[in-house]
């Protein structure tokens, strides 16, 4: 029956969308985008391969390609036609950046573009930016890809209306993600904001973003203080450790092993929520001091 349906709404969109091939002008944070650079066929379920100009490194892994799925995500091993999305840690042996992985259909109305950018006022907004949210790297981006989902709806929601975007950003060396977005609708699907990468060593959901109801709120939250905008530096593989000092006031006693597991979890959460990465904490020390 989904068959049938996504190809009769198909025969209908694709005479519309070859009437509105021209650039889109750019809303709130998101950078340039248009829908003759490259776009996704009309049709659901479907993945582009894309052939990187230059390699692009996610974690430690070089990859040369990508794949931009319809379900609001990119892949770099295969393409992907899963519309639910596989919330992180979930251990699966591939890297996936999911600006807003869920059921999209864009045969009623929406389009989803990509291009890359080697040069030009695009490549100084991204050194812009980079070197304004880590100011101690003297940043310099040589290479830019951006994927859009303008105005997509969601699978059997016509009338559905979200947008969002997904930047990779890089000097040879170093990488980055930004997730922009602008108005997100509600949704009773499955659906996931964040990124995994192969066993789960590393992964981030934005907070809120695993609920269909919360994600309008994409649009306001980030962890950057620009709202609607969430920036990740995604490329060494290595981990870093940090001491982490806090003084907690508990009516329970913290030197019993069941507490500190209890606080430990609430002061991961706490980092995630302000932007941080998955981590692992483990306690050094614990002091009963008298107040």
């Amino acid at each position: 029956m989904r068959f049938l349906q996504q190809h009769l709404l198909l025969l209908v969109s694709v005479l519309s969308l070859n009437q509105g091939t021209t650039a889109q002008k750019a809303p709130g944070n998101f950078y340039p985008f248009d829908s003759v650079a490259g776009s996704i066929a009309v049709e659901d379920e479907n993945s582009t391969y894309v052939g990187l100009s230059r390699p692009f490194v996610f974690f430690g892994r070089l990859y040369h390609q990508l794949y931009v799925n319809n379900n609001g995500h990119l892949s770099f091993i295969q393409p992907s036609t899963d519309f639910i999305p596989h919330p992180p840690p979930s251990y699966r042996g591939e890297d996936i950046i999911a600006p807003l992985w869920t059921d999209i259909d864009i045969s009623p109305n929406g389009v989803i573009s990509y291009k890359e950018y080697t040069e030009g006022v695009v490549l100084a907004n991204a050194t812009r930016d980079i070197n304004l949210y880590f100011p101690d790297l003297s940043f310099t981006a040589t290479w830019v890809f951006v994927a859009t989902w303008h105005r997509v709806a969601y699978f059997l929601q016509p009338g559905t209306e979200s947008s969002f975007q997904v930047v990779l950003i890089s000097d040879g060396y170093l990488s980055f993600v930004l997730m922009n977005y602008e108005d997100v609708a509600p949704t009773a699907d499955l659906v996931l904001a964040g990124y995994d990468t192969v066993n789960s060593a590393r992964y981030f959901v934005i907070p809120d973003s695993s609920d269909g109801n919360s994600i309008p709120n994409l649009k306001n939250s980030s962890n950057v203080n620009v709202p609607g905008r969430w920036v990740f530096r995604v490329d060494s593989e290595q981990e870093t450790v940090v001491g982490l000092r806090i003084r907690v006031t508990s009516y329970s006693d913290l030197t019993e092993s069941g507490n500190i597991l209890f606080i430990r979890e609430k002061v991961k959460q706490e980092l995630v929520d302000r932007g941080l990465p998955s981590m692992e904490l483990k306690v050094r020390r614990v002091e009963k001091t008298t107040p």
